[in-house]
């Protein structure tokens, strides 16, 4: 909430000018306990991120996207693309999360966990820091010369490293698509031999690079939707990184007072040197030294946290779409308020309504219903998941043949079967015709056989006794049975001769 109760600000962000041109963002280095804290989540998740593709589990990976296959492991689950399902109600568990999460607790998913935030912030921003200095020393090297401050060997150096990280980046991240093992074959195999994954491997890496070195905030504030969605999503009981207006406005800078300076009584009287009761004003007319005079409010404009946002804003105007929440300008205010001996978290995290009146309630109809949704999709994806087949089965009537009738009385349609084994192993397959007496299943050349983690196809002939039929269409169904057990059944229709 600015001094100026104007929202003018709202209609522009920090990093873009008034004619279109970019702002250069240069943030202050944060430190305090939150970025302590936020640095420790980092190394956390890091150290999760570029580990998981080393992780197995019964000779595979822990995590797979193979996308380009269709075949996705999670924590050593197969799922095929025939489980897609599952997925679609694992985005919306996601989605209906993040909205839940933010309506709740604001956008701190973003300063905290988000990719972007961690590798900008918490990687290449800190080499930028170690190479270049602090925002002033930046901003002073961006001013010189190239043949000042040893400026090209810096830029060179920092752009280095830059692209390095982002090719371990982008190979990280292509270890989750084909596999650490697939990933390091095409590392040490000749290039003539995987030219696609080459180009694959620079266009990932000169896309981090471009985010990471020069999009940077942009990302955050103008090409992620979840920003623009916080207008919807957050309300006055949101928590969120917010400045307490009603503590620090009217904001006042402190200035120190000239030694020596007199007070004078409110009688208009002549200056006096005595602290006598009997003066008419009883006034104290000590002489002030080195005393500060405190503003109306507890801020006192040092601008401290707009320095270190790296989005380029000033918390202090209010809640806005490109704050991240990552808390770098709560450690530079409570920094400020231990030295002037005022009390800490004037920007923290709270609601609007936690800052205007002092109630907080983070229950409402809003987080009930997303409330309600979330849960009822959590159900349903563990139903799914739990009554989900190890070994899928496919069954269908091949096309353009009809029945056929056979000389014992039996008329037979000729299947085509497919079986989708989402296991580690691998089993003899047997079919039955269930609920049909008589019924004969002839297999057309091997055995049904599962390959492990693969689609096995084969054909078969069913045959029925035409005493069975009672109409032109019959729906069966087939018990599909592995090791003496019944693990999965699928549905068909059998056609024979019109009655």
């Amino acid at each position: 909430m600015s001094s100026t109760n104007q929202e003018d600000y709202r209609d522009s962000i920090a990093t873009v000018d008034n004619s279109g041109k970019r702002i250069w963002i240069y943030p202050k280095k944060p430190k305090g306990g939150f970025y302590n804290k936020r640095k420790l989540v980092t190394y956390i998740l890091l150290l999760i991120l570029f580990g998981l593709p080393f992780i197995k589990y019964n000779g595979n990976p822990l995590v797979l996207f193979n996308i380009p296959k269709g075949e996705f492991i999670i924590f050593g689950i197969y799922f095929a693309p025939q489980d897609f399902h599952l997925f679609v109600i694992a985005m919306l568990i996601g989605i209906v999360f993040i909205v839940l999460f933010t309506v709740i607790f604001g956008r701190i998913f973003c300063g905290w966990v988000c990719p972007q935030t961690i590798f900008m912030e918490m990687v290449f921003r800190r080499i930028e820091y170690w190479i270049e200095g602090d925002y002033k020393a930046q901003i002073r090297l961006n001013k010189s010369n190239w043949n000042q401050n040893k400026k090209l060997a810096k830029k060179t150096l920092k752009h280095f490293l830059f692209i390095l990280v982002s090719a371990v980046i982008a190979h990280t991240f292509l270890s989750y698509i084909i596999g650490i093992d697939a990933l390091w074959e095409l590392m040490t195999s000749p290039v003539d031999a995987h030219w696609t994954g080459l180009f694959a491997m620079i266009g990932f890496t000169t896309v981090f690079y471009g985010v990471f070195a020069f999009m940077r905030e942009q990302v955050c504030t103008t090409i992620c939707p979840y920003g623009r969605l916080q207008g919807v999503l957050l309300d006055e009981n949101s928590l969120a990184v917010a400045y307490d207006f009603e503590r620090g406005e009217p904001r006042g800078k402190l200035v120190k007072a000239k030694k020596g300076k007199k007070s004078e009584c409110k009688d208009g009287c002549s200056t006096c040197k005595t602290n006598d009761s009997s003066c008419p004003s009883k006034t104290l007319n000590a002489t002030l030294e080195n005393f500060l005079p405190e503003p109306k409010g507890d801020c006192i404009d040092c601008n401290l946290c707009v320095h270190v946002c790296p989005t380029g804003i000033d918390i202090r105007n209010g809640t806005q779409l490109e704050c991240v929440n990552c808390t770098a300008c709560m450690d530079a205010c409570d920094e400020v308020m231990i030295k002037i001996k005022k009390p800490t978290r004037l920007i923290r995290i709270d609601s609007y309504n936690g800052i205007a009146t002092g109630a907080r309630s983070l229950w409402n109809t809003r987080v009930a219903a997303y409330s309600l949704v979330l849960i009822s999709l959590i159900v349903l994806e563990s139903f799914l998941f739990i009554s989900r087949s190890s070994i899928e089965t496919l069954f269908l009537r091949t096309p353009g043949m009809l029945y056929q009738k056979q000389d014992d009385g039996y008329i037979s349609n000729l299947y085509n079967y497919q079986l989708i084994n989402k296991t580690d192993l691998e089993s003899e397959i047997t079919f039955i015709v269930k609920d049909i007496e008589g019924a004969i299943i002839e297999v057309v050349g091997e055995a049904p056989r599962t390959q492990i983690r693969k689609i096995s196809e084969g054909a078969v002939f069913i045959k029925l006794p035409a005493s069975s039929l009672s109409s032109r269409k019959t729906n069966l169904v087939i018990e599909v049975i592995a090791d003496d057990k019944v693990i999965d059944k699928v549905k068909t229709s059998f056609l024979g001769p019109r009655k």
